[in-house]
């Protein structure tokens, strides 16, 4: 079995993989304090309550956009799996060409996510990935990672709101009925599902202008399926895509397998 792990800003997604079959997953906090014992007794009790053995997991692969944190995880791989982790980075087989004018500053995250969509669906897409930011990454239907754009994420966006405006709540991330909000909890909750949804869509619809073919529009992400609710342009949802990525890139760049 293998290990799969994504440190993003906000949180860390983790999975073990048996084969192509995703066994178990967790997300939990990124915290850039945090030693390489301290995320081992965390694992360690994640394992032992997910009923997976320690023991069967014969490699790992990092995908990562936080530097400070990547030395912790290295080390406990090293320190209680006895496993040199692949991280992903430059001079990894993906599979994609990267038409970015400086490939070494596409995120890893975005890398992986194209490579699980362009290998799953063999055609152009738009993926919308709902993190600490939102990022937009186009792939062409010749396996081309052509760029993208970002945006501030919506949570930052409604820590801002609350933070810089003295009587504004935080609110509960849901979607409302109605866009015309009859109350202000209701008001911050439509203007944020809604003008995400909008900002997403008029931004994929300009990509696509951009692009040839009809490329396929995916949302990943802990929001994707919220915004996905209340957009015209998002037609998959994929929970696991980043998961998925990674699970792909190990097979294509383990020398053992």
């Amino acid at each position: 079995m293998i290990l799969a792990i994504d440190i993003g800003n906000t949180n860390v997604v983790m999975g073990v993989y048996n084969g192509d079959l995703l066994v178990k997953d967790w997300r939990f906090s990124s915290d850039r304090s945090k030693t390489s014992d301290e995320y081992w007794m965390l694992l360690k009790s994640l394992f032992f309550y997910g009923e997976i053995d320690i023991k069967e997991i014969n490699g790992v692969i990092i995908s990562s956009v936080v530097p400070q944190v990547n030395v912790a995880f290295e080390g406990m791989c090293h320190e209680y799996f006895g496993i040199e982790p692949l991280m992903v980075g430059p001079g990894m087989r993906t599979g994609l060409s990267i038409k970015y004018e400086n490939p070494k500053e596409v995120g890893a995250d975005r890398i992986v996510n194209a490579v699980a969509a362009y290998t799953t669906y063999q055609r152009s897409c738009i993926i919308v990935d709902f993190g600490t930011a939102t990022t937009f990454c186009a792939i062409s239907h010749r396996g081309e990672y052509l760029g993208g754009a970002i945006s501030p994420g919506i949570v930052i966006s409604s820590e801002a709101l609350f933070q810089k405006a003295s009587k504004l709540p935080r609110v509960e991330f849901r979607k409302p009925d109605k866009v015309i909000g009859k109350n202000t909890v209701v008001s911050i909750q439509s203007g944020l599902v809604y003008g995400y949804a909008g900002l997403v869509d008029s931004i994929v619809r300009r990509m696509k202008e951009e692009m040839e073919g009809v490329p396929l529009v995916i949302a990943t992400g802990g929001l994707a399926k919220l915004i996905a609710e209340a957009s015209e342009t998002i037609e998959k949802v994929e929970p696991y895509l980043t998961l998925t990525g990674l699970r792909i890139l190990y097979e294509r760049n383990d020398e053992r397998l």
